[in-house]
């Protein structure tokens, strides 16, 4: 996979956030085999109260893609994405612009004029985005590369509540790289995404809360892994009726 001229093994992105501690977190991304780990920028850590954080993930050794998170507006997720560049030294940058505090759906209007703004002045954007085939392509007029629709509300753990939507951006933008951010809460919900056609995942609470964290991100590396083998498998379409395994052809007949 490549991203932004970047190549990729993995096809599982980590967040970073939430876990029980930082050896926890750095045994999760060993474990799940990540070469990209987001990161969300504390303006509270401009102190160095964050330095050691900061030198566990260096020595992770896996690409930081620093997150506007819980940014409500075009202005303050512009001005965070500035931050973050100067901070982690990298113009990856994963853009959110929270429209509502409950559901933590982006504002499309504001993502797109951000995403603009930002793509304008270097960076390589990675947009949260609904699963709209319309605000994707004026994500991509804006500059972007990529694309990464939520499968359901951040830290929900409800799975794809829209494989359909899902499904028919992959068809619509067969050609750009799509990546399921947010809502996965289980393995199978992985694998599910990566059926779709989608070419990675990205998550976080699923393998932070886990009662497991280590066993959990190895579940999910081995699950989005299963997901796109079965997809280039191009697995069989469902049938209305059922279709023996064993032909019938041949059969003893009892008279």
């Amino acid at each position: 996979m490549q991203i932004y001229g970047t190549n990729i093994s993995s096809r599982l992105l980590l967040g970073t956030a939430q876990y029980p501690s930082p050896t926890v977190l750095k045994q999760a991304i060993e474990a799940c085999g990540t070469e990209i780990i987001t990161v969300s920028l504390r303006r509270e850590t401009a102190d160095g109260s964050g330095a050691g954080f900061w030198e566990l993930l260096k020595d992770s050794n896996c690409k930081v893609l620093p997150n506007t998170a819980g940014c409500h507006s075009v202005q303050e997720a512009v001005v965070t994405a500035q931050m973050a560049r100067e901070l982690f030294g990298t113009n990856w940058i994963k853009l959110e612009v929270i429209g509502n505090s409950d559901t933590l759906q982006p504002d499309v209007f504001g993502l797109v004029e951000a995403a603009r703004l930002l793509c304008a002045d270097g960076f390589k954007v990675f947009p949260y985005t609904t699963d709209d085939i319309v605000v994707g392509e004026k994500l991509l007029e804006a500059g972007c590369e990529l694309l990464m629709p939520w499968g359901a509300p951040i830290g929900s753990g409800q799975g794809l509540r829209n494989p359909d939507a899902l499904r028919a951006m992959r068809a619509h933008f067969p050609d750009i790289t799509m990546i399921v951010d947010a809502g996965i809460g289980r393995p199978s919900d992985a694998t599910r995404a990566m059926e779709l056609g989608m070419d990675a995942v990205l998550l976080n609470t699923a393998v932070a809360k886990a009662g497991d964290p280590v066993l959990m991100a190895q579940a999910m590396a081995q699950a989005v892994e299963a997901g796109r083998n079965g997809y280039n498998a191009d697995p069989m379409e469902p049938r209305d009726m059922a279709v023996p395994s064993t032909p019938t052809l041949g059969m003893a007949e009892l008279i």
